[in-house]
């Protein structure tokens, strides 16, 4: 069994369709719904990690992109600006599930691990130079 992050967008007349709910139904996967943003008659946002075997989470993936739904890791969603990072920590602190870390206690360098985030967005606020971006 594995596991994947990914980041789906809605056109609006998509939105009340119960596409989601065949994950489960036709393919056997577990979702876990991270954060979602549907609003009537607007495109929505969720970002959901699957869980089930590989080849079901491709068919799963296939399906809801014949549905005309866009599907990308969520890796592409949350970028850390490493130019504007001044690498004083504030992120880790609060980083609930520690994607955002410590690498080097010496240098005190900080890392972010992809895989780890569900993108709370709870690292954004205090990150003083504003390096750290979520985009949905």
């Amino acid at each position: 069994m594995s596991a994947r992050k990914i980041v789906l967008t809605f056109p609006k007349n998509k939105i009340d369709k119960p596409i989601v709910h065949k994950l489960i139904k036709d393919f056997g996967l577990v979702f876990n719904i991270m954060k979602a943003s549907i609003t009537p008659d607007q495109e929505g946002h969720m970002v959901i990690e699957l869980s089930g075997e590989n080849a079901d989470i491709e068919k799963g993936i296939k399906y809801l992109k014949d549905e005309g739904i866009k599907v990308e890791p969520l890796s592409k969603d949350i970028r850390v600006n490493w130019d504007k990072c001044v690498q004083c920590g504030a992120c880790v602190s609060i980083c609930p599930t520690g994607a955002l870390y410590i690498k080097d206690r010496k240098t005190m360098e900080v890392a972010f691990d992809t895989e780890k985030c569900i993108a709370c967005e709870l690292c954004i606020r205090p990150c003083p130079p504003r390096a750290i971006e979520v985009h949905f």
